[in-house]
């Protein structure tokens, strides 16, 4: 098989060694008992609890033990500690239509590629690992783990669920993926998510806002350069089974509809990321993984 048309498992253990130098954010960080409460990097507390001392002056009444305080007969106060690992949590799109590119690499392979890396990057610093891969009418659950434990089951469900032919879109379908992962999301974990977003439905705002209400989650939109802008001027045979249609892109219209397409669907995207707290950042097939990846969560930590 071609390295740029299938997932392969060696191939995507071989990442490990492109993910060294590449760091995934900042880790939340703990205030001191007198300011109160802590500084949150990243949503929700997911915090450990560490022991109750008595109240003071700028702690957060929220954190108040009323137990101890009856007990002890004064206000008393838990204090958390940050958790030592993080659950890292990637939604894995690989629908019938990420089974495309136009140069370099299918779609489904740069998704593979990019969550393995990413997926390292969360094992060498010590992160919790796991995540839904969303294939064609089949999904693998992967609860976080830590190091290879995670991580291994999830490269080997993207390999087992990669598309191998293209098929017709079903929008909704990545509304069930997002419903899955808000359930098994924990408080405080980083979610990514990689995909083309065309299979998303009218359901999933509603998902995306409560993953973001105590989550830090990353979009990723995912495409090939041919979805950005036409082809040479020419008739060409486009889409899949009874979808068919000819277009030729020699003409003016065609090509500003065909351009205009795209925008329209990644400013819907972006749209949704904005109103819900989401960095977005979006990845061509094209792309070295490694820069692009750094250059996105780059970004990321800068809006943090």
């Amino acid at each position: 098989m071609s390295e740029g048309t299938a997932l392969e498992l060696n191939a995507l253990i071989r990442l490990r060694a492109a993910a060294r130098n590449l760091e995934l954010g900042a880790r939340r960080r703990v205030l001191s008992a007198q300011a109160g409460g802590y500084l949150s990097v990243y949503h929700g507390r997911g915090m450990e609890f560490d022991e109750v001392r008595a109240y003071q002056a700028g702690d957060d009444a929220r954190t108040i033990d009323w137990r101890v305080t009856a007990r002890r007969g004064r206000p008393h106060t838990k204090l958390f500690r940050e958790e030592r690992e993080r659950p890292v949590l990637f939604l894995v799109d690989l629908h019938p239509g990420m089974y495309f590119g136009s140069r370099v690499q299918y779609k489904s392979v740069l998704a593979g590629q990019l969550s393995a890396v990413l997926g390292w990057a969360a094992v060498s610093a010590g992160d919790r690992v796991g995540g839904i891969i969303q294939g064609a009418g089949r999904h693998h659950e992967i609860y976080p783990a830590a190091r290879e434990a995670g991580l291994l089951p999830m490269l080997r469900a993207m390999v087992q669920l990669q598309p191998k032919m293209p098929g017709e879109l079903v929008t909704g379908r990545l509304d069930g993926a997002l419903a899955r992962m808000a359930r098994i999301a924990l408080p405080g974990s980083m979610i990514v998510i990689f995909s083309d977003f065309r299979e998303l439905g009218h359901n999933a705002e509603k998902y995306l806002s409560t993953l973001t209400r105590h989550n830090d989650v990353i979009a990723a939109l995912l495409y090939d350069p041919l979805e950005a802008a036409a082809p040479p001027p020419g008739f060409y045979r486009l889409g899949v089974n009874r979808q068919r249609v000819t277009v030729d892109t020699s003409r003016t219209s065609v090509i500003e509809q065909w351009q205009a397409q795209f925008q329209m669907h990644r400013e819907k995207i972006r749209s949704i990321c904005r109103r819900h707290t989401i960095h977005f950042m979006e990845i061509a097939t094209t792309d070295a993984i490694v820069p692009a990846l750094r250059s996105g969560m780059a970004r990321h930590r800068k809006t943090q």
